[in-house]
């Protein structure tokens, strides 16, 4: 039972792969977006901050379940 639990607790806190190639892939177009129009940083700096935050809450949610399996399953 205890492998098991470990493997999901693993697999929950993967989520933060998929926050950090999304936080990558955010600053990059951000980047690309100041580049293209430097009048607009406000704006894009804005979205990107928004954006950045929901993404690292995604990974969040996934390691404090990743947790709770252990904690409570473990």
């Amino acid at each position: 039972m205890a492998e098991l639990v470990a493997i999901g607790a693993g697999i929950a806190v993967l989520t933060g792969i998929g926050a950090g190639i999304g936080i990558g892939i955010a600053t990059a177009k951000a980047a690309d977006a100041v580049a293209r129009q430097p009048e607009a940083e406000g704006k894009i700096s804005k979205i990107l901050l928004l954006g950045c935050a929901l993404a690292e809450a995604t990974a969040i949610y996934g390691f404090v379940i990743g947790l709770l399996i252990i904690l409570f399953l473990g």
